[in-house]
């Protein structure tokens, strides 16, 4: 009776997997879910607390303009669009072979089409092998438990952005975004990740601690390499990245803090690799 109960539960599961890759989804998710094949999003849809979203790889989780009434949440820490506002956990692993990827539903919109995969107090949130574009915020994280590797970042207003969050960030392509990662507070380790043509590579808003960024490739920044917002008095330590060069002019000339204003604290960017870092970013796609 048992195993009939789970093989039960199982074909539930995988139903409503595929009943999901039919329709748009909407409002507000409770229990196990699984996603797989294709996903339509559509509206503010939010997975309640002490629930789990399952994408399996291979899966295209495409967002749909939201209909009246359907995006109420569009103030910060929310975005305009339609967006994932996690609760519980969400484990999307992909694969080399089949990535699983975040866009518009319509392929060529630009940067902002979508809002965010936004997580809010997440015990758990993994992403694995993904692609991420055309988003407001890729990734918006508040006082989560993160993980993001081996995925790729590219035609989004903001990558990765999060606040009192626990987030390891490790061996992604954050590719020609107008910022790539934003944060203050939180615990990052952000590792052996490969920044290139991004408006702003980095943007520390406010009151780093707890922090370590080093062994990454930060290149091409169209604006800055690193931007200090105005509650960033202390010095940041980001020695061990390469920056495209080893010279002191040009890598201070790619900086925002306080060579510039005087009430910023400083880069300490010494010493600085000389050259790129061949294991940054991920290994399936460049």
């Amino acid at each position: 009776m048992k195993s009939r109960c789970f093989i039960c539960a199982l074909l539930l599961l995988a139903l409503s997997g595929c009943a999901m890759s039919q329709r748009p989804v909407t409002g507000v998710l409770f229990g196990e879910i699984l996603w797989e094949n294709t996903v339509y999003v559509r509206g503010d849809v939010t997975l309640e607390e002490g629930a789990t979203l399952h994408i399996a790889p291979g899966t295209q989780v495409l967002f749909l303009p939201p209909l009246e009434g359907e995006d109420l949440l569009q103030v910060h820490p929310f975005f305009p669009g339609s967006e994932l506002i996690i609760r519980g956990r969400i484990l999307a692993r992909g694969t080399a072979d089949e990535p699983i990827v975040f866009r518009s539903a319509q392929a060529d919109a630009g940067r902002g089409s979508w809002g965010a995969v936004n997580l809010r107090q997440s015990p758990e949130a993994i992403f694995s092998h993904c692609i991420f574009t055309q988003a407001d915020s890729a990734i918006h994280s508040f006082d989560s438990l993160v993980r993001v590797e081996h995925s790729l970042f590219e035609n989004n207003l903001v990558a990765l952005r999060f606040n009192t969050s626990d987030i390891r960030i490790e061996h992604n392509l954050i590719r020609d975004n107008a910022a790539g990662i934003r944060f203050h507070y939180g615990a990052p380790i952000i590792n052996n990740n490969h920044l290139v043509d991004n408006g702003k590579s980095f943007f520390i808003t406010s009151h780093p601690r707890d922090y370590l960024i080093r062994n990454n490739n930060i290149l091409r920044s169209r604006e800055y390499s690193v931007v200090f917002g105005e509650e960033v008095p202390e010095d940041v330590q980001m020695a061990d990245n390469y920056w495209g060069s080893t010279d002191p002019a040009q890598i201070e000339a790619s900086l925002f803090d306080g060579r510039r204003l005087a009430y910023l604290g400083q880069l300490i960017y010494l010493p600085a690799a000389t050259q790129p870092f061949a294991e940054a970013g991920p290994s399936w796609i460049r």
